[in-house]
């Protein structure tokens, strides 16, 4: 497996192999997260379905949705949770090999990210995962004595813990986040944020005052859907598996557990790839989605990480990898970059390509429909259609790999993994190589 050393100076730590196979996989799922995220930042998501019907590009934009659910939604970010057990068990394995328990390290670390996620959060974007990834993170040290069996035990029932209790709310009719969802419109509303002015707000609005009264409220509307989505216990449920793959260092011995990964490998594009075809069309019955979405989404995620760690293992030197792992080195930074780019390109306060566009765009086409006079006061729209934001998406990944690359000639980690790194080991590291 190729490696390249860090040196003990720049990770506080003694020297030890740094696998490319996981900078691989953390750029891998950079590109999926990007391509997730940015019908949110385009506000594309946010427009109700008259609005998207009446683009010019609706049919494509249609195709491009169903290939997105089907590949992209949800794969990505099961990536990133397994990634983060496996970096919690490199984290504590160290710590033990010089002797110490590394619970104080590691909780450091999980606070340091959790102020990191919630300054994502409150002041940027209110898709952030990483306040929970901290918070889910600080109960990994329970689960870490355990035998590996009953880890799995613990991973499998976190994981599928969601279709039960849809399963009840269905039957039962109980809505445990009703509460949360009227404080989303409370709040909403407090600030000025209605359903009618919602999907274009943000496009609509070009100072950072406006942009901060969208996050206030999408604050707590993100806590709704993380209780909505039961995503407490998938992103715990993954990191347990992370833990398990990194206790076993399946990444370090990839040749060993090649029958293992072809087996994840056959699994997940021979069964579950058909059942993403069902996850992407979608139904009605919340307790028979969050099943399809448990047998199609993990094992297919599952089986991305495979493929990849099999060919990493067997062309090491493809240039690809190089591509892939330069972004994955410095995963913290770029996820919080394409945030950056997405308000810059998609929002009032920056290049303003985002819902009203779309919005206007719509309008044209329905008033030169109708031979009426346009509402949009003769504007001249085409809109951002689907397809061009995940063109967009793909260009923002693109040119995160130039920018990584070039800050790494230089530089011994990203920014924001510097800063974060120096926190948690409580003392000032060199950035400079």
């Amino acid at each position: 497996m190729p490696h390249t050393k860090e040196p003990a100076a720049a990770t506080a730590s003694p020297t030890r192999k740094r696998f490319i196979v996981l900078d691989v996989l953390r750029g891998f799922a950079l590109l999926g997260i990007c391509l997730a995220n940015y019908p949110e930042f385009s506000l594309y998501s946010f427009q109700d379905g008259a609005t998207l019907a009446a683009l010019p590009s609706h049919q494509a934009d249609g195709v491009c949705a169903f290939l997105l659910r089907m590949l992209v939604d949800g794969k990505f970010y099961t990536i990133f949770s397994v990634l983060f057990g496996i970096g919690f068990s490199l984290i504590i394995g160290n710590a033990k090999r010089r002797g110490s328990s590394g619970n104080a390290l590691f909780y450091r670390r999980m606070i340091g990210l959790l102020a990191i996620g919630l300054a994502h959060l409150l002041l940027l974007w209110s898709g952030d995962i990483l306040a929970l990834y901290a918070l889910m993170g600080m109960l990994l040290p329970l689960f870490y004595g355990l035998k590996n069996k009953t880890l799995l035990r613990w991973s499998a029932f976190f994981l599928l813990l969601p279709i039960g209790i849809d399963t009840l709310r269905w039957a039962t009719g109980a809505d445990p986040a009703s509460a949360l969802h009227a404080l989303w419109w409370q709040t909403a509303h407090g600030v000025g944020i209605t359903e009618e002015n919602f999907a274009n707000f943000l496009a609509q609005n070009d100072t950072y005052a406006a942009v901060h009264r969208f996050l206030v409220q999408g604050a707590v509307e993100r806590m709704w859907e993380f209780v909505v989505g039961n995503r407490y216990y998938k992103v715990l449920g993954l990191f347990l598996l992370g833990l398990w793959i990194g206790r076993q260092k399946v990444y370090a011995h990839i040749g060993l557990y090649r029958p293992l990964l072809r087996k994840v490998q056959r699994i997940g594009f021979a069964i579950a790839l058909p059942l993403s075809v069902f996850y992407a069309v979608g139904t009605d019955i919340k307790p028979l989605q969050t099943l399809i979405y448990t047998v199609s989404v993990y094992p297919l995620a599952l089986a991305y990480m495979a493929s990849l760690a099999l060919l990493c293992q067997r062309k090491p030197r493809l240039l690809l990898w190089r591509l892939l792992a330069q972004p994955g080195r410095l995963a913290l930074t770029n996820y919080l970059l394409q945030t950056v780019f997405g308000i810059a390109l998609f929002y009032g306060i920056g290049m303003g390509l985002g819902g009203t566009e779309i919005a206007a765009a719509a309008a044209e086409t329905a008033s030169a429909a109708s031979g009426t006079a346009s509402a949009t006061g003769g504007i001249c729209a085409t809109g951002i259609s689907l397809c061009a934001v995940s063109l967009i998406a793909l260009g923002v990944y693109l040119l995160e790999i130039l920018l990584s690359a070039l800050w790494m000639r230089h530089f011994r980690f990203g920014p924001l993994e510097w800063l974060w790194r120096m926190f948690t080991y409580g003392k000032r590291l060199p950035l400079r190589k």
